[in-house]
């Protein structure tokens, strides 16, 4: 049995496709399937070390991107897109996978295509509420189209084929940390926490504006902030400029990455969390923690503002358009949260209508079935 799984370009593509690779391993052994071989196709690992974990074997294609912005390169990109379909049939119909798994993303493009042309079946799953270009054109012929909104439904013309199963998350960020949190992480127990967290690249707007105001945060709070490997080196040097001198400035704890036990230690230990507005908030949502979101304002077809305003309905989060985004404002917003804590009860109930613990083994799932039934 062979299942191909292909995405990329964000954390918000490659990690639900390693959570649904473990899924899909831990169901194959409980079934007593023999000889699975699962493939991640794209132009990057991402992580080399979680792909060899999760058993996922990387096959790279070079593709080309379509940018929403004029550029020259859209031009000669089309010709790295050609050439990467052709790519693409080859490596594909080499394997010849029992069925295919598209997370979306110009990546995923080739890979969708060759599983298309040689009728080797497709399952996708869209994290925003408007699926983008790849998602919107492949779940035309599609088996089944796994969703993370309900109002994503609209957007495909065979609702049949459509079920709404959340976000896929991996089991480590869903257990119950070992311990005392604020022991591993060397924190004041008396002290309120703050999770600051910019996605996998790390946020310079979110960055910057905190930075600005952290000689105020941490006269009251600590903060945990995961910069983004990025901007790791210049966050420690802008903080400690700021902070030198200061009697709390062992408050401040960055980050350049988490990766999933320091994530869940740290959210654990959290009171509020700051992020951007993708596939995290599922995340934030699955920890019961009250949030602040940013969402990016660059995002294709503004899809993270669509992803916030829907979670903070619910009661379970405040959105801060990034146009008005000053480090005024976000102090005030979070004084606002932190100084009331029968707001943040409310927000943390207001969680539970987006957390969905089991998206992954319903991916998995269905993924099985379908190979076992093409084999």
């Amino acid at each position: 049995m062979k299942i191909v799984f292909t995405g990329g370009g964000t954390g918000g593509h490659f990690y639900p496709i390693v959570a649904i690779a473990e899924e899909t391993l831990r169901l194959s052994d409980e079934m007593r399937l023999v000889g699975l071989k699962m493939y991640y196709v794209s132009d990057a690992p991402y992580n080399p070390e979680l792909l060899l974990s999760a058993q996922l074997q990387y096959v790279e294609i070079k593709t080309g991107k379509v940018r929403t912005y004029f550029s020259i390169r859209n031009f000669f990109d089309k010709f790295l897109t050609f050439f990467a379909c052709i790519k693409a049939l080859w490596r594909i119909f080499v394997i010849y996978p029992d069925v295919v798994f598209g997370k979306g993303g110009y990546a995923s493009f080739p890979t969708l295509f060759a599983a298309k042309i040689l009728r080797i079946p497709v399952v996708i799953h869209e994290s925003d509420i408007s699926p983008g270009r790849v998602n919107t054109w492949a779940g035309k012929f599609a088996q089944k189209i796994a969703i993370a909104y309900p109002n994503t439904v609209k957007y495909f013309k065979s609702p049949e084929r459509v079920a709404l199963v959340g976000i896929p998350v991996r089991r480590s960020l869903l257990a119950i940390s070992p311990g005392d949190p604020f022991g591993s992480l060397h924190l004041e127990h008396d002290v309120p926490v703050i999770l600051v967290l910019g996605g996998s690249q790390g946020s310079e707007n979110i960055n910057e504006n905190v930075m600005d105001i952290i000689d105020k945060l941490v006269e009251k709070y600590q903060v945990i902030h995961q910069t983004g490997q990025a901007n790791i080196l210049w966050m420690k040097k802008r903080a400690e400029g700021i902070l030198t001198g200061n009697s709390h400035q062992e408050r401040y704890h960055p980050h350049a990455y988490m990766d999933a036990q320091l994530l869940k230690t740290c959210a654990d230990a959290s009171t509020l969390v700051i992020s951007r507005a993708g596939s995290s908030i599922f995340e934030i949502a699955l920890w019961g923690k009250p949030s602040i979101l940013i969402p990016l304002a660059i995002a294709r077809g503004d899809h993270q503002r669509e992803n916030a305003y829907s979670y903070a309905r619910t009661g379970a989060a405040t959105v801060i358009e990034e146009s008005n985004l000053k480090p005024g404002l976000l102090l005030s917003v979070i004084d606002g949260l932190m100084e009331h804590p029968e707001k943040l009860a409310q927000m943390a109930a207001a969680t539970k209508e987006f957390a969905h613990t089991d998206a992954a083994e319903k991916v998995a799932k269905v993924l099985l079935s379908i190979a076992l039934k093409h084999e």
